[in-house]
């Protein structure tokens, strides 16, 4: 593929990344290892597919998958919250969390709305400005255009546009640059497969910009959402943030080396890369998981006449796996606090909820093997 735009001076003096049209007309050059890189990844998403069909409750896996992407993608972006906080909010502890929480949560719920509305309106621009209007509400980045394109200058790295190490495209260009994205996301003609054309869809998003915050959350979720819509991913199984903060220094270089001429065919390399490793970490999890609950659901089995409380207790703590007292109550309907601390005993002595602060009042529980598959 020809290089996608070139750097064009702006009248202020610095010079702007401006796309050509996208995607160009050169076709990627096919070779060996692109073509290997590819059907690797689409096993690996023939392997998480299989799982999502044949593993029974794989919804509050995925409960929880969205709440670790939630947290990485929004780490990437500077956030400090993690994602124990935002599992404290949720099951209303009252320890003390960093303020900026509420933007992982904004997270899952954009990943959400993105879901539900992916039933009935197509991946567009439009549903595009609702996820970003989601994502900045009440949060750090509320007064920078939540839900619309920016109508100035933005750039990544630098004090200024003059210093920065890339400058986008001027604001006069997101609206065509970001329908050329539109349009190719519902292409049929260039007769790529849906891996390569996420690859592209993503870079391009990154290298447009076009909000004034936000941007690279969005474009993350990009990713997943336009797998779904190609009935490539039926859920949202597959999150890159990991595999890009991990490998943070070769994200930026390849996306950079993506803007330049020759650069598209290793940035999909890399891309592929990722959705290997993520998928196939996906679905090892999801199987990990299986034979945790398999396991642990024996042992509360055998809690005796606390036994049904005990497994109503534990199919919760699948979505809720940092409780305190008063959670366990809630969860389980008990009101007696003797009879909520006997409970708690058990699963501690069984091994399965561990306390966390060391401390005789005020304790909070985790269910620290479970959570630790999320944090290979």
């Amino acid at each position: 593929m020809s290089k996608i735009g070139d750097f064009i001076q702006q009248p202020a003096g610095y010079k702007a990344f401006v796309p050509g049209i996208f995607p160009p007309h050169d076709p990627i050059h096919w070779d060996d290892e692109l073509i290997l890189v590819l059907s690797d990844a689409n096993l690996a998403i023939g392997r998480l597919k299989e799982i999502e069909l044949t593993v029974p409750d794989v919804d509050f896996f995925i409960f929880m998958y969205v709440r670790k992407e939630a947290a990485l993608s929004s780490q990437i972006e500077g956030t400090q919250a993690t994602i124990i906080d935002l599992l404290k909010v949720e099951a209303k502890i009252g320890d003390e969390v960093p303020s900026d929480v509420d933007e992982i949560s904004n997270y899952v719920a954009a990943m959400n709305h993105g879901i539900k509305r992916l039933k009935n309106l197509p991946l567009s621009l439009r549903l595009i400005r609702e996820l970003h209007g989601t994502l900045l509400k009440g949060v750090h980045g509320e007064n920078r255009s939540p839900g619309g394109f920016r109508k100035t200058q933005n750039w990544i790295g630098g004090a200024s546009a003059a210093s920065a190490s890339f400058v986008p495209p001027p604001a006069s260009e997101i609206l065509r640059t970001m329908g050329d994205i539109e349009k190719f996301v519902h292409s049929q003609t260039h007769g790529l497969p849906a891996l390569i054309k996420a690859g592209l869809i993503h870079a391009q998003f990154e290298t447009v910009h076009p909000f004034l915050d936000g941007n690279g959350r969005i474009g993350r979720l990009l990713i997943t959402f336009y797998l779904i819509s190609e009935n490539i991913l039926s859920r949202p199984l597959l999150y890159l943030s990991d595999f890009f903060r991990s490998h943070r220094m070769d994200y930026y270089d390849k996306l950079n080396s993506y803007r330049l001429d020759g650069g598209v065919e290793g940035w999909l390399k890399f891309f592929l890369d990722g959705v290997k490793m993520v998928a196939t970490d996906a679905a090892d999890v999801a199987v990990a998981i299986m034979r945790l609950k398999d396991r642990d659901s024996k042992k509360v089995a055998r809690f005796g006449r606390n036994a049904k409380t005990g497994l109503q207790l534990l199919e919760r703590l699948y979505s809720m796996p940092v409780v305190d007292s008063k959670a366990v109550s809630r969860i389980t309907g008990l009101s007696s606090k003797s009879t909520v601390n006997h409970l708690i005993e058990k699963f501690t002595a069984s091994g399965i909820l561990h306390e966390e602060t060391g401390h005789k009042k005020n304790r909070r529980f985790v269910y620290r093997e479970y959570l630790n598959k999320f944090n290979r």
